[in-house]
């Protein structure tokens, strides 16, 4: 498999320099297309407004979302004109209860979405729901790019959180063209199970696997020594300098076909490398 599509989905010009500076860098390297949609985002919920008022508030709602995602693609055009990557633009309006359609339908075409990421100071309430229903409901792995981090297109160290769930292997295949590619990808288990079939040799069938990829492969088998699990990987990811951070995106049902689960939250929330997530 090979990254041919790329996709960034887009929603604020002020988190948009790192995801495009991404995706143009992986275009070039892997001779891919780039697709950035430009959302304008109407955030009003129409069902509070009395039943005169509607119609015109929606309207005017809409149309400053529309004015939103044209000036957000004139600002994307801007940045990606001269580049050598072959790339494209659209424009979409979306009110937050529907950004999973609009979202899903392009990422299901992709091989790779590559987006900002939800949390911190400036970020809005779209980008969690763009991240969930592009791997959730469009089933494509997704890039998360941190503010101002910066990754090769063809990261040299690279980490796996690996859990021996579906979710950990579905990640792992999906990001295989990067792992083949890594001079030292690092298998990182954190306090196997007792009741795993592979508690003497934690990781080791998923480096056998790995290896006869191509796949130039460590084992790192780590103790919880910090509250969360996922602060164990954030401090490993730190001490080998890994460029990118590989793992599973573990979510649960609501009224959404499924949301970030607290653990994959806390991943993002505080990860200063790229993380790679699939479902």
């Amino acid at each position: 498999m090979a990254y041919k599509t790329l996709l960034s989905v887009l929603s604020d010009p002020a988190l948009m320099e790192t995801p495009l500076a991404q995706g143009d860098a992986l275009a070039m390297a892997e001779d891919a297309h780039f697709d950035v949609l430009c959302l304008g985002v109407d955030r009003t919920q129409t069902g509070y407004y009395y039943a005169g008022a509607n119609a015109m508030l929606l309207q005017e709602s809409i149309s400053r979302a529309q004015e939103d995602a044209a000036a957000l693609e004139k600002a994307v055009k801007q940045r990606l004109e001269g580049t050598q990557a072959r790339w494209a633009t659209d424009t979409g309006v979306a009110q937050l209860a529907d950004l999973g359609r609009i979202v899903a339908a392009r990422a299901r075409f992709s091989d790779l979405v590559i987006l900002p990421r939800p949390y911190g100071e400036g970020c809005g309430a779209e980008l969690e729901p763009i991240i969930e229903s592009a791997m959730f409901e469009g089933h494509a792995p997704v890039l998360v790019m941190p503010d101002a981090a910066a990754m090769a297109a063809r990261p040299k160290k690279i980490m796996i959180s690996w859990n021996e769930s579906v979710e950990a292997m579905n990640a792992i295949r999906a990001a295989m063209p990067f792992l083949q590619k890594a001079d030292l990808v690092s298998v990182v288990v954190v306090d196997p199970p007792a009741h795993s079939p592979n508690r003497s040799d934690p990781g080791g069938p998923l480096s056998q696997w790995l290896s006869r990829h191509g796949v130039r492969v460590e084992i790192d088998v780590l103790s919880k020594t910090l509250p969360r699990v996922s602060d164990v990987i954030l401090r490993h990811a730190t001490d080998m300098d890994a460029e990118l951070v590989v793992m599973g995106a573990y979510g649960h049902s609501r009224f959404r076909e499924a949301i970030l689960g607290g653990a994959t939250r806390n991943m993002l929330e505080h990860a200063s490398v790229p993380v790679f997530m699939a479902h």
